[in-house]
């Protein structure tokens, strides 16, 4: 599968306090940002140059100006395809999720702890190193899971990164994976299959847009770790269509918690479980009529 049409990015490098990364971050992913790295006193954001223009400067301008008080100084520039996966790779690090989780770059050879699950993974520009808070807290909350006999639908998967977690918990039941960014997915199959997690499923489509074909296929742990514009219009499919589904979320702001538990309440939805880290939520919810798993 090649990445099809420009794989040009747009490179925002924002001149910022190191201790203002984070919040920073999380407003630029209400913009659909989701794209990041640290570099001593500069956040750099990507995006892809077709989502570049006027109208998305002058947002990405209000959201800065409203959390700091002023738009703090940044350049732009244009970011080659054939440059990306130096530019990324030079920045990794090990990334210790937890006791039982470290993710490291491809054929870095790091040591484990003992009993420690390795995920190689090799990002290109897809969302979910593990350096995002969102990732970590899904990965928190699908190991205190029983995964074994779940059937998995994984949207928004970028580098694969939960879908192959869920394979290394013990999962064998079959696993749908996919994102509507074609180097996303493309990425994700590599990572797949260097990981010997090679037969979960994985496509390039739209989740709003084929969802309910999906949906029916009888998957029953959905994991979404995506943004809060999208959850609020694909929740209700997800409740209409997988009404018994558990639905692992990331990806809000704690800022946005009283919207989420507003849609929870309205589409009979109770919160299992709810961790935090950072100005990041992940929740674990089911129907309010079913029995804990």
């Amino acid at each position: 599968m090649q990445p099809t049409g420009t794989d040009n990015y747009i490179e925002l490098a924002i001149t910022l306090a190191p201790a203002l990364f984070e919040t920073c971050i999380a407003m630029l992913s209400e913009e659909g940002i989701v794209y990041f790295l640290e570099e001593d006193d500069r956040l750099l954001a990507y995006l892809p140059e077709s989502e570049w223009n006027n109208e998305k400067e002058l947002a990405m301008g209000k959201t800065l100006e409203k959390t700091f008080g002023s738009i703090p100084p940044y350049k732009t520039n244009v970011i080659a395809d054939r440059n990306w996966n130096a530019e990324w790779e030079a920045h990794l690090q090990p990334i210790e999720i937890s006791d039982r989780f470290l993710i490291v770059q491809k054929n870095k050879g790091i040591a484990p702890k003992p009993g420690q699950i390795v995920i190689e993974i090799n990002p290109k520009m897809s969302f979910g190193t593990g350096y995002h808070a969102t990732t970590r807290l899904m990965l928190r909350q699908m190991e205190e899971l029983d995964l074994q006999d779940r059937k998995i639908m994984d949207i928004g998967t970028g580098t694969g990164v939960l879908a192959i977690a869920a394979r290394k918990l013990g999962n064998r039941l079959p696993i749908l994976a996919f994102d509507n960014n074609s180097w996303a997915a493309e990425n994700a199959v590599e990572n797949a299959k260097e990981n010997q997690a090679g037969d979960i499923r994985i496509e390039l489509i739209d989740a709003e847009e084929e969802l309910v074909a999906n949906l029916r296929e009888g998957y029953n742990l959905i994991l979404a770790n995506i943004n809060k514009n999208v959850i609020d219009r694909i929740l209700p499919v997800i409740r209409n269509y997988a009404p018994h589904a558990d639905v692992l979320l990331s990806g809000i702001l704690v800022y946005d918690e009283p919207w989420l538990k507003k849609l929870l309440k309205r589409l009979g939805y109770a919160s299992a479980k709810t961790i935090y880290e950072d100005e990041w939520l992940s929740s674990l919810v089911r129907a309010e009529n079913s029995s804990k798993s």
